[in-house]
């Protein structure tokens, strides 16, 4: 019997585990992919994670897995095909048909960023092309960047990126954003900022890098850095049905990761917030593992 089941083996699930097995329970980590690290591995350089500045993200996910290892998780590769409790146990079975029992679940899935799909938006991902501008901003100082979107993370990035970039492009493919119209206007005024909408990109120009964007209307626009902003999509479709989602589809749990199901936590990206990055990742993950421990003392009274 498993004590604390994690599903996802990204910066909140390998935190998760860490403060899961200082409390002295087993822990058994569930990974899609062997050897998976989550989002973070893709980010060419985390430079606002506390006493790791300019650290690759590839060796940050694996410094992460090396500590839950060296403090005794277990680690499966599988994917969750089904969840469900029966009394206070949860099965988990397996794509391959493999069942598993665990007296709790820390669901740390995450949520994934969606894609333009334009030509060479996925071959420049990580090297001009960011998916968060709060992340890789300041990789930016003083160059050209264009902004994708229209909604308020992409109006916020805009304006963001306006404090440090010599010259922002906003584009979007609709006349009209969904954006907070306060936000609009500051990008309105903002003397380096040129909006461009209705526009679409169709296409990401650079042989090693980010060098320029193609539009459909056959214009070019020079710049180092794209940063996608169209929204992200959580990992949540296996849990419909199982804990209570937001119409965005997060699970709904505050900062102790509880979910509307006992016993069932979520942690990192996939639970409904404001902010995801590694360092709250891995703040929900030791929440939800502290409070996971908290609920299992109280089933053994």
């Amino acid at each position: 019997m498993i004590d604390v089941l994690i599903i996802g083996s990204g910066p909140a699930g390998l935190s998760a585990a860490i403060y899961a097995r200082r409390a002295n329970l087993n822990v058994t980590v569930l990974e899609k992919l062997y050897m998976g690290l989550g989002q973070v591995a893709e980010s060419r350089q985390v430079d606002n994670y506390l006493g790791m500045p300019g650290m690759n993200g590839y060796d940050m996910g694996e410094a992460f897995r090396r500590h839950a290892n060296d403090f005794g998780a277990e680690f499966l590769e599988g994917e969750a095909a089904e969840i469900k409790k029966e009394g206070d146990i949860f099965c988990i079975v397996l794509k391959d048909g493999e069942r598993l029992s665990a007296r709790t679940v820390i669901y740390a899935a995450g949520a994934a960023h969606r894609h333009l799909g334009v030509v060479g938006e996925d071959v420049l991902a990580g090297r001009g092309v960011s998916y968060c501008a709060v992340c890789d901003g300041a990789f930016y100082r003083k160059k050209i960047v264009a902004v994708a979107g229209g909604g308020d993370t992409a109006l916020d990035d805009a304006l963001y990126l306006s404090e440090m970039c010599s010259k922002v492009y906003l584009i979007h493919r609709r006349e009209e954003f969904r954006g907070a119209k306060a936000t609009l206007l500051k990008l309105r005024e903002k003397e380096n900022v040129t909006i461009l909408a209705p526009a679409v990109i169709n296409k990401v120009k650079g042989e090693n890098k980010v060098s320029g964007i193609v539009l459909s209307d056959g214009s070019e626009i020079e710049c180092q850095g794209l940063f996608v902003a169209v929204g992200m999509e959580p990992q949540t479709e296996l849990l419909k049905g199982v804990v209570t989602l937001d119409k965005t589809g997060y699970v709904v749990a505050d900062e102790t990761g509880k979910t509307s199901v006992d016993g069932f936590f979520v942690a990192g990206d996939v639970r409904a917030k404001a902010l995801r990055q590694v360092v709250t990742a891995a703040a929900d993950g030791a929440n939800a593992a502290v409070f996971a421990a908290e609920y299992l003392r109280g089933l053994a009274l």
